[in-house]
């Protein structure tokens, strides 16, 4: 029997699914550097195997038909993500491979119809709009040194941030400045985005404490993420409200907390809605069915 194959690939952690068995497995997520393909192929070995697609020595493996991928690091030089998808179908042997970027999976999986916004935010946040023509727009998406407003990186950042000024005696005293961590230590770690967006919920959890440097910390959080909605939504045509879904692990960890205000400062026309399945479940959608208005897709098929 042949099967398809999901994968998810963010900057924490890669997730593949086996359909229609539903085998999973997980890998390391998205590094930058030099060797960032190198060790996106890795992580998806190591999920496969563990999903029980054995994959030996990188061999073809005739059994898997299509494999549908999302990744937070696209490659975005000229060629390189044909080169990349024609790695992933030899790795797998796989009959054909369709690679995108995370945003397309998010958008596919929280919004089965195509039309609306989608934020999906965890380590980092990106948005897309999806208008009714097929027509699509990214927001952001712009990486942890020069966008990703509202992300798990910019809450943890802004954390430590606090943290290191409470410390010094430069600002004002905090819950957060009991943590044990030193940020400092941060720069010689090759995981420094991840590692830093780890502190997100421990600004959530003191701002839940009525902590008043973590409150105003997710409260510019709030403010930036529903600034990239208002933007969003302006892209698409008419003035019907417009359904968006906020996704991802940042959002799944501080539910209404973060909602909430969101939703407070957010236009009539930007309608909040719950997310109808997950950045796989949208991987899962382009590994079966047609893309339908997400063209934006890098196809490679195996040569017969």
């Amino acid at each position: 029997m042949k099967v398809n194959v999901a994968i998810d690939g963010g900057q924490s952690a890669l997730r593949l699914r086996v359909l229609p068995t539903g085998a999973t497995g997980v890998g390391s997520g998205y590094i930058h550097g030099p060797h960032a393909t190198d060790h996106m192929l890795e992580a998806i070995r190591g999920a496969a195997t563990e999903a029980g697609l054995a994959v030996p020595g990188g061999g073809a493996r005739p059994t898997v038909g299509v494999v549908a991928l999302g990744l937070t690091g696209y490659p975005p030089a000229p060629g390189a993500a044909e080169a990349f998808a024609a790695q992933v179908l030899q790795l797998l042997g796989a009959d054909e491979v369709r690679l995108t970027q995370d945003m397309v999976t998010a958008h596919a999986g929280a919004l089965p119809d195509g039309y609306g916004v989608v934020v999906a935010a965890g380590t980092g946040l990106v948005c897309l709009a999806v208008d009714r023509d097929g027509s699509w727009h990214k927001l952001d998406g712009h990486g942890y040194l020069f966008g990703d407003a509202g992300s798990a990186f910019a809450i943890g950042r802004a954390g430590l941030r606090a943290v290191q000024r409470a410390r010094d005696g430069r600002g004002p005293v905090t819950k957060l400045a009991e943590t044990t961590l030193d940020p400092i230590a941060y720069y010689r770690s090759q995981t420094l985005v991840d590692d830093v967006a780890r502190f997100a919920p421990d600004v959530l959890r003191c701002a839940a404490e009525g902590d008043v440097v973590a409150l105003d910390i997710l409260a510019g959080a709030a403010a930036d993420i529903a600034e990239t909605i208002e933007a969003a939504v302006k892209k698409l045509v008419g003035t019907d409200p417009v359904p968006v879904a906020c996704v991802g692990g940042l959002f799944a960890g501080a539910g209404e907390q973060l909602l909430d205000p969101v939703r407070a400062v957010l236009s009539a026309r930007a309608h909040l809605v719950p997310a109808a399945g997950s950045s796989l479940d949208g991987a899962e959608r382009l590994a079966t069915a047609e893309p339908g208005p997400y063209t934006a897709l890098t196809v490679i098929q195996r040569k017969q």
